[in-house]
C-alpha cells in the first residue's frame, strides 16, 4: 500500500468507513527521501484506470494513479498540494470521463448553524439540511446534509453513482450531521442516503427528510430541486394579506382532495397546472374565499389521503413538480383566493425509506411505544422533546408558509398530541412528570410553532382539536396554544346527528341545535363539514338526510343555511354542494354528471348564493367570536323544532333576523319578536323555487305590528316554509321598500 493502511481502504471498499475524508482526497504523505510528498487518493470502483489532471483549465498535467485495491482504490503522488484538479477515469468498456473529486472540497455548513440545530433554535433548517444546488471553489454541484447521530457511516447514493453506497461516504460534523458536496450534479438528480448504524448491524436506504421533491410513488427516492427558479406574481395578494384580520372577515373554505376533486380522461389525475385553471375558476364561480387542501406533502399510500406523510418538504409528485404547485398557489392568489394546507406534525408512517428508525434508533420518534406509537393508525409519534425534531417540524411549517406562500396551516390530530393517554387504555401510557395525562412537550412545541408561524405576515393556523382543552385559539401569552382558529367538532357532530333524525323526532333532540351557543365564543371556531364525515360508511351529506328526495334536499338546504347563519367561519368538503348520494372515494373524481339534474344543480346554486350572501352581510362575519354578535329571539318552540335569532355586525343596528323551521310542516302566521317597528325585507329563503323548494315565502317583505313578543318591542307575522331557513333585514323608515339597507 502506498501511504494507506490496508484496513482503511478495506473499510472504504466495504462501505463502513465513517471518516472517509481522513483518507480520500488530497493528503500530505510521509516523506521517504523523495520530493513527492502529496497524494490524491480516490475510490473509483467504476474505473479500470485513472489519472489526476492538474490545472484542468490550464496546462492540464496528467499524473497516473496506481490501483492499490482490487475494488477500486487508487492513489497518485505529486510534489505539491494539488489545489485544483480533476480525475480522469477509464471504464472497463473503454469509455472515459473526467470528474471532480468530492473529497477535495471543504466543509460548507458553519459551526454556528450546527450549534443552532443542536439546541433546537434553528427554525429554518431547510436552508441547512437536505440537497442544495450551489457553487463551491468555482464548481457547481449539490451539497447534501442529513442528521443521523447514531450512524457509523452515511453515503449518498443515486442514479449518478449506480446506487453504490461505497462511492460517496459523507463527512461527519458536530451534532451528528453528515455533509457532502458532490460536484457536477444538477436539478432532477434522484438520490437517497444509505445509513449504516453503529447499532445491531442496521442498514437502510433512506429518503431525505428535507427533500424538496420526490419520485412518483410507488418509487420513493428524493429528487434534487431548484425552488428559486419560479417567478411569483402574487405580490398584491401578499401585501394585502399582511394587513388583514380574518377573524373579522368572511371566511368560506372549500376543502379539497386534489386527487379526486376532478379526474381527466381514463380517470387520470389532473396536474397542478390543470387545476390552476379548472379549480380556480370553480372556486371563483362558487364564491369561496379560501381553499383547503388535504395534505399535499408526499405520501406513499394514496389511501391515507396524505395524512401519513413521508416528505415534509416536498409536494406530492402525483400532480407535478414543485414549480407546478407554486403555479397553482400563485394562480389562486391572483384570483383572490387564500390557500390553507393540512399539516400533520402528530405522527408519521413506518415505511422503511421514511423517518422511522432513521439511523438504527428511534431518532424522530419515541423509543417506548407507550409514547411513540399510534396503534390505531399504525404510525409513530414524533418525539416533541428532542431539539432537532422540533426544528424539523417547525422548519417544515415555515417552509410552506414562506417558500410556497401558503396562507394558513390546518394542523391535523391536535388532540392526539395533547394527551398522553389518547386512544390508550390504562397501563398503555406514561404520565408526565406531574402525574397528569397532558403531553407537556407537545404543548410546548405547539405554542412555539404558533408563535413563529404568526410572525409570517397574515398567516393563520387552525387546529383540528376534538376535546375541551382550554385556550386552543387563545394567544400563548395568555397561556393558550396560540392557534388563530379551531374546528368546532362538537357542533359538527351535534348538527349531523340532529339532521340525520326524522323530523318527527327532532323535538326530542332540540338541545342539539342550541347547545353550541353555550360555548360558541370560548374559542375562535370554524364550522366544518369535513372529509371525515362522508367516508367509511358514514354516508354522504345528502344520504344523512331523512325523507324522500324532496325532503333530503330541503333538509340539506336548511342545514347549510343554518351553518352560514351560525357564528363561526365556514368549511365544506368538496362534493357536498353537489348533493352526491355516494360516499367520497379518493380513487375517483366527484360525480359532476349530477349537475344535469335540477335538484343537484339547484343545491349547488344555493351554496353559491350562500357564499355571496355571507360575504355581503357584515352581520354574518364581523362579530363571530363575541356574544354581542348573536342574540336568541326564541329557542323554546321545541314542538315545532323552530328557532329564531339575530346576527349583528360591529354596528349593532346592522343585523339580520333568522328563522329556522326544521320540520316539513309549513307555518303560516308565525309570530316573531323584532327589535324595532320597521319593514323587514326577506333576503334569504332556502325554499325558493330556484333552489328546488316549494316557493313558499313572504312576498319579499313583511310589516311589523306594535305587539310585544319575545322580549322585543314589536313583532312580525310570517309564513315559514317547510324544512327551511329564512332571513330578514330591517328596512329603515328613511328608506322605502326595496331599497338596499
Amino acid at each position: 500500500m502506498i501511504g494507506m493502511v490496508q484496513n482503511e481502504i478495506e473499510a472504504i471498499a466495504g462501505a463502513y468507513n465513517g471518516d472517509a475524508f481522513h483518507y480520500l482526497g488530497p493528503h500530505r504523505a510521509s516523506r521517504k527521501g523523495g520530493a513527492r510528498n502529496w497524494q490524491v487518493r480516490a475510490f473509483l470502483p467504476q474505473a479500470e484506470s485513472a489519472s489526476v489532471i492538474l490545472d484542468p483549465a490550464g496546462a492540464a498535467t496528467a499524473i497516473a494513479m496506481t490501483k492499490i485495491h482490487p475494488h477500486g482504490g487508487f492513489v497518485a503522488e505529486m510534489p505539491a498540494n494539488p489545489e485544483n484538479y480533476q480525475i480522469q477515469i477509464r471504464r472497463p468498456d473503454g469509455t472515459t470521463g473526467q470528474v471532480e473529486d468530492p473529497y477535495r472540497f471543504p466543509p460548507m455548513l458553519t459551526d454556528f448553524e450546527l450549534h443552532l440545530h443542536g439546541e433546537g433554535t434553528h427554525s429554518e433548517t431547510y436552508h441547512m439540511l437536505g440537497a442544495h444546488l450551489m457553487e463551491c471553489l468555482g464548481v457547481r454541484g449539490v451539497r447534501f446534509a442529513v442528521w443521523a447521530p447514531n450512524a457509523e457511516v452515511v453515503s449518498v447514493v443515486g442514479d449518478f453513482n449506480d446506487w453504490d453506497s461505497r462511492r460517496h461516504p459523507m463527512r461527519l460534523r458536530d451534532g451528528g450531521v453528515w455533509e457532502l458536496f458532490i460536484p457536477g450534479l444538477a436539478a432532477g438528480t434522484t438520490y437517497k442516503y444509505n445509513v449504516r448504524s453503529r447499532l445491531r448491524g442496521y442498514q437502510q436506504q433512506k429518503a431525505d427528510p428535507y427533500a424538496f421533491a420526490t419520485e412518483m410513488p410507488p418509487k420513493s427516492a428524493s429528487v434534487v430541486a431548484e425552488l428559486d427558479s419560479y417567478t411569483w406574481h402574487d405580490e398584491e395578494w401578499m401585501a394585502r394579506r399582511a394587513g388583514r384580520n380574518l377573524l373579522k372577515e368572511p371566511v368560506s373554505v372549500y376543502e379539497v382532495h386534489l386527487g379526486s376533486w376532478m379526474r381527466g380522461p381514463h380517470n387520470r389525475f389532473l396536474t397542478y397546472r390543470e387545476l390552476a385553471s379548472t379549480l380556480v375558476e370553480y372556486l371563483q364561480t362558487m364564491g369561496y374565499t379560501h381553499v383547503e387542501f388535504l395534505p399535499v406533502m408526499e405520501h406513499p399510500f394514496a389511501g391515507s389521503w396524505g395524512y401519513q406523510t413521508t416528505s415534509y418538504f416536498a409536494p406530492t409528485a402525483r400532480f407535478g413538480s414543485p414549480q407546478d404547485f407554486m403555479f397553482l398557489v400563485d394562480s389562486l392568489h391572483q384570483a383572490g383566493i387564500g390557500v390553507i394546507v393540512d399539516w400533520v406534525p402528530a405522527h408519521f408512517p413506518k415505511d422503511a425509506h421514511g423517518l422511522a428508525y432513521f439511523d438504527g434508533t428511534a431518532l424522530y420518534e419515541h423509543a417506548d411505544p407507550r409514547k411513540g406509537e399510534h396503534r390505531d393508525w399504525g404510525t409513530l409519534i414524533f418525539n416533541f422533546g428532542r431539539n432537532e425534531v422540533r426544528d424539523f417540524l417547525i422548519s417544515s411549517a415555515l417552509f410552506w408558509l414562506k417558500v410556497y406562500h401558503i396562507d394558513g396551516l390546518r394542523v391535523d390530530a391536535v388532540a392526539s398530541m395533547l394527551y398522553l393517554d389518547y386512544s390508550r387504555q390504562p397501563g398503555e401510557w406514561i404520565p408526565n412528570q406531574y402525574g397528569g395525562n397532558e403531553n407537556l412537550e407537545a404543548i410546548d412545541f405547539l405554542r412555539r410553532f404558533n408563535e413563529l408561524a404568526h410572525k409570517v405576515p397574515g398567516v393563520v393556523t387552525i387546529a383540528e382539536e376534538s376535546t375541551a382543552f382550554p385556550g386552543v385559539s387563545r394567544p400563548v401569552y395568555l397561556n393558550g396554544l396560540g392557534f388563530t382558529m379551531k374546528w368546532n367538532m362538537g357542533w359538527m357532530h351535534d348538527m349531523l346527528g340532529y339532521f340525520s333524525s326524522e323530523p318527527i323526532y327532532r323535538k326530542y333532540h332540540h338541545n342539539a341545535i342550541t347547545f353550541s351557543m353555550l360555548y360558541a365564543f370560548s374559542e375562535n371556531f370554524v364550522l366544518p363539514i369535513s372529509h371525515d364525515e362522508v367516508v367509511h360508511g358514514k354516508g354522504s351529506l345528502l344520504r344523512k338526510m331523512p325523507g324522500d328526495e324532496w325532503q333530503r334536499f330541503a333538509n340539506a338546504r336548511a342545514f347549510l343555511a343554518y351553518m352560514y347563519a351560525h357564528p363561526g367561519k365556514k368549511l365544506l368538503f368538496m362534493g357536498c354542494e353537489l348533493g352526491q348520494y355516494e360516499e367520497w372515494s379518493h380513487d375517483t373524481g366527484l360525480v359532476w354528471e349530477l349537475l344535469q339534474f335540477d335538484y343537484h344543480r339547484q343545491l349547488q346554486g344555493l351554496v353559491r348564493h350562500l357564499n355571496e350572501f355571507y360575504a355581503s352581510q357584515k352581520s354574518l362575519y364581523q362579530v363571530d367570536y363575541h356574544y354581542s354578535g348573536f342574540e336568541w329571539v326564541d329557542f323554546h318552540d321545541v314542538e315545532g323544532s323552530i328557532i329564531s335569532f339575530l346576527r349583528r355586525a360591529e354596528d349593532p343596528g346592522d343585523y339580520l333576523l333568522f328563522v329556522c323551521n326544521f320540520t316539513p310542516v309549513p307555518r303560516e302566521g308565525y309570530a316573531i319578536g323584532v327589535p324595532e317597528e320597521v319593514f323587514f325585507e326577506e333576503v334569504l329563503n332556502t325554499d325558493a323555487a330556484r333552489f328546488g323548494g316549494s316557493n313558499m315565502g313572504n312576498g319579499g317583505m313583511v310589516s311589523t305590528q306594535p305587539v310585544k313578543m319575545h322580549g322585543r318591542p314589536a313583532s312580525i307575522s310570517i309564513t315559514l316554509p317547510p324544512l327551511s331557513v329564512v332571513a330578514f333585514r330591517p328596512l329603515r323608515k328613511s328608506k322605502g321598500p326595496g331599497s338596499d339597507a
